[in-house]
């Protein structure tokens, strides 16, 4: 019978906690990560977002449209951005992702409620996330109701009744029937390649330095940018698979639809994974074994699901948060993929989020370069 020996159970004890104190990196993920999903869930997502941006097409104005418009910017839900000037600036608006909703005031529609002939407001939504325009539209009845009442002295006094003066007519563009497939399916790819991508790489580059090969290539005359580029370089096709068989099994499957530029999802594609390498080369400059290399590609991830607009709706989230998402290369990318995919984008459509991805992967090559050392410590 085997008695538990405190002398050597407390020297085992010591041991670990020499062991991890020595292992900065991994203690200081199980402290931060902790901290973040704390930080992230308190503060930054929020399923009921406000201050969506809007436009309106004024084709009549009048006391019952004054009324409703400034109704809808008190409620918070609404942010009026501008005047659209037609149908077709109302589309490209919606389809750029630069308005979430479009409020079309028809021609002549002080007068028809005047007459009792019951005109009809637009309200165009921009529907390929459901939940970053179902709080807004669900509350809209209750708004417009509120606005009637008071405009409703004088001769507008009819008015009272109010759900009978005109109506509000929603048309959800993009995924009308509010599939929630249609939203997630997209976003996953970025998910996706990010998970595979950035660990892969960081793994296989910190695997050479353990086992000693990476001295070879530091001894020969291999520059830095030619090391990243042939580590790089071999990954790309893994994520070209990746994608194939998503597009396959998002269509057969999920009946997500395809409706844009083969081009502009290529381009989109290209620069995504070439950024999410690019985050792994770099990780692997930093980690000093494959475990850390891993821990940091799940500390990237974290940030990644949860401020990139994949899971919850990126207009919701506070200032701060959006602007920490905007630095994510999966916010950018998830953009692209539903604009293209669900709102039938080209490449003009998303040159500002192809914009964003470019300037990060310049950032993080001359950061990941900088870091990479020709000689062994």
């Amino acid at each position: 019978m085997h008695i538990l020996s405190p002398s050597r159970f407390t020297a085992v004890l010591v041991k670990e906690f020499i062991q991890m104190r020595r292992d900065r990196m991994t203690f200081a993920m199980m402290i931060a990560i902790p901290i973040i999903q704390l930080m992230l869930f308190g503060f930054a997502i929020n399923s009921d977002p406000k201050h969506l941006p809007t436009l309106v097409e004024m084709n009549d104005t009048g006391p019952v449209t004054r009324a409703v418009v400034a109704a809808m910017r008190n409620s918070a839900y609404f942010d009026f951005i501008g005047i659209s000037p037609g149908p077709e600036a109302s589309e490209e608006a919606l389809k750029t992702g630069r308005a979430t909703f479009v409020v079309v005031i028809p021609s002549g529609f002080e007068r028809d409620i005047m007459r009792g002939t019951h005109p009809s407001i637009l309200l165009a939504a921009d529907a390929s996330d459901p939940s970053a325009t179902g709080g807004a539209v669900t509350a809209l009845p209750g708004i417009v109701t509120g606005a009637l009442k008071n405009v409703a002295t004088g001769p507008l006094s009819m008015l009272k009744g109010g759900e009978n003066a005109f109506s509000v007519t929603v048309h959800r563009h993009y995924n009308p029937a509010g599939v929630t497939s249609f939203n997630i399916v997209p976003g996953l790819l970025a998910i996706i390649l990010s998970m595979t991508m950035v660990m892969i790489t960081a793994i296989a580059i910190v695997r050479e330095s353990e086992r000693g090969t990476m001295e070879s290539l530091i001894a020969t005359p291999v520059r830095p940018t030619e090391v990243m580029i042939g580590k790089i370089l071999p990954y790309v096709g893994i994520g070209y698979v990746q994608t194939v068989v998503f597009l396959i099994l998002a269509e057969v499957v999920f009946g997500v639809p395809f409706d844009g530029s083969a081009a502009a999802f290529l381009l989109g594609l290209n620069l995504f994974i070439v950024v999410n390498l690019a985050l792994g080369f770099l990780f692997s400059t930093v980690a000093r074994n494959q475990m850390q290399a891993m821990q940091m590609s799940f500390f990237y991830l974290l940030p990644s699901i949860l401020l990139s607009g994949f899971m919850f709706p990126f207009a919701g989230m506070p200032g701060w948060a959006q602007t920490l998402g905007t630095a994510i290369p999966s916010t950018h990318f998830i953009r692209i993929v539903r604009k293209v995919m669900l709102k039938g984008a080209g490449v003009a459509e998303i040159v500002p989020d192809i914009t964003a991805i470019c300037i990060i992967i310049a950032v993080i090559v001359m950061i990941a370069l900088l870091r990479y050392r020709q000689t062994l410590d």
